[in-house]
């Protein structure tokens, strides 16, 4: 059954007598009919965008699933290639649970995700602790396919689950003096063994300004691939602003905290010269180590392959660029 809606094209409803997966090959056989020119040129494009932003990317079938609506944001699905699921999952940064990239995956099954709250603290009317049944329950979920790039050189692309993290913001009403929002992330030594070591100073902790932290594109993420975050990625909720190199988006967050000061970050505070605050994607400033200005795609690009360019804030710069107007890139790294 086909019906005609005014901002999302048509879309397909299914009666509980047709499954899941009747939808998805209905919806794709006329992408299909669309691309091949029956629909035209402009027809064919819309397809494609259609493809992404409806969540055709397979579920992964090894968590629990979230069963994401559309996106609502034009610009919220890339039209890359996702990084396959089984590289997404392999490949990490989560120090609390050891350095190396395989660490994570290897030890976050240590990880009690269950029960789990996040406390809303500081410069805000509505102050309180959140349950996460809550938390997914407060704003519709949608599939957000992002480009994630890593200040290491090496990026993904990765069709995120979540709602902008606006949303709840607008809930615990920020006082007019919150200037920045602070995001912890658990630091249990007895679940996170990366914890114990004198890497960073524990606990991790991320901010943004509150006018990024408003941001439509920044999603407070509750899972990937159509289900709930696997351990390593970040479980049960974490942040994901794709504009920003990947450390940025906290994983694993229990506090959220509005304040009138710039919040200490833990890899500023670590490396200042190495790390800013702002740590926005830019290929024209490059880290003291190494050169920003390409990128490794895990799963597709090799060692010794030619690097893809790296984008102005990852891609994102006509949706983000303006709240930057002004400052010196350079200085504000």
């Amino acid at each position: 059954m086909l019906i005609k809606n005014r901002t999302d094209g048509f879309q397909h409803l299914a009666t509980s007598e047709i499954t899941d997966r009747v939808v998805y090959e209905r919806r794709r056989d006329l992408l299909k009919m669309m691309a091949t020119g029956m629909a035209g040129t402009a027809m064919a494009g819309w397809a494609s965008r259609q493809a992404l932003a409806e969540g055709v990317v397979p579920r992964a079938g090894k968590l629990a699933a979230l069963n994401p609506r559309a996106s609502t944001l034009a610009v919220a699905s890339t039209m890359e290639k996702p990084t396959s699921y089984k590289d997404a999952t392999a490949y990490n940064n989560f120090y609390e649970f050891g350095t190396d990239k395989s660490d994570p995956a290897a030890n976050a099954h240590t990880l009690k995700t269950t029960p789990w709250s996040v406390e809303i603290e500081g410069l805000v009317k509505k102050p309180g602790k959140w349950a996460l049944e809550d938390l997914q329950k407060l704003s519709p979920m949608e599939e957000r396919i992002y480009r994630l790039r890593c200040v290491e050189g090496w990026s993904m692309v990765i069709p995120w689950v979540g709602y902008s993290l606006a949303e709840l913001i607008k809930r615990v009403e920020p006082l007019g003096s919150a200037k920045y929002v602070e995001f912890v992330t658990q630091a249990d030594p007895k679940t996170m063994p990366g914890v114990g070591s004198r890497v960073l100073d524990w606990p991790y902790v991320e901010g943004l300004r509150m006018d990024e932290a408003l941001h439509p594109l920044t999603l407070l993420t509750f899972g990937m691939y159509g289900e709930v975050l696997p351990n390593q990625n970040g479980a049960p909720v974490r942040l994901v602003v794709p504009w920003k190199y990947g450390f940025k988006s906290g994983k694993s967050i229990v506090k959220i905290r509005f304040t009138e000061k710039q919040p200490g970050t833990a890899w500023n505070k670590a490396a200042a010269n190495e790390y800013g605050f702002y740590s926005n994607v830019n290929p024209t400033v490059d880290h003291p180590r190494w050169s920003q200005a390409s990128e490794r795609r895990i799963g597709e690009d090799g060692l010794f392959a030619k690097k893809r360019k790296t984008l102005m804030f990852n891609g994102y710069e006509a949706q983000v660029g303006q709240l930057y107007a002004g400052m010196d890139l350079k200085k504000f790294y």
